[in-house]
């Protein structure tokens, strides 16, 4: 759209690239991909929604423009599905725009499986880590723009500097 393009100063979202959309809780980020999904779609193109946090509001997406009988959707029970879903969407290179909503819901198998209470220090950032070094080279021959949607945590004990940062590592 006109207003994203302004707001971005380029033609849009890059294709080829892995994006990051993040901010505070109900701040639009979902909103935003929304539009870029339907935008893509008016332009012809293929887009698929990774669901990670079961959340997609279909009538809404409606209203915003997104084809939703053309949109494939997935809700994958966990982090490595997710992924998984992702990597070989890329690889068929029939997909234009893929976003994956959110990053902090893609909780790996093992924390899934794992006691209440249990650590699991590092493993969605190491997960993350792995599923980018994987995805990058295929992402930018495809030309598919993968759009993550991440959410702002407080750092606990910070005393100087920012202490926001987004989950799952800084692979993103």
């Amino acid at each position: 759209s006109v207003s994203l393009d302004l707001a971005l100063g380029v033609g849009g979202v890059p294709r080829g690239r892995i994006v990051e959309i993040y901010g505070p809780e109900s701040s639009g980020k979902t909103t935003l991909t929304l539009h870029i999904v339907a935008e893509a779609q008016k332009a012809g193109g293929v887009a698929a929604f990774i669901d990670a946090e079961h959340a997609l509001d279909v009538g809404y997406s409606r209203k915003l423009g997104v084809r939703t009988e053309d949109l494939l959707i997935s809700q994958p029970d966990t982090g490595e599905q997710a992924l998984e879903i992702c990597e070989m969407l890329v690889r068929s290179g029939a997909i234009d725009v893929i976003v994956i909503d959110s990053v902090a819901a893609l909780v790996p198998r093992a924390e899934l499986e794992g006691e209440m209470g249990d650590q699991h220090m590092g493993l969605q950032a190491r997960l993350m880590s792995q599923a980018l070094r994987k995805l990058t080279a295929t992402i930018s021959k495809s030309q598919t723009t993968v759009i993550f949607i991440n959410q702002i945590r407080m750092k606990i004990g910070v005393m100087f500097g920012n202490p926001e940062t987004t989950t799952g590592g800084n692979a993103l």
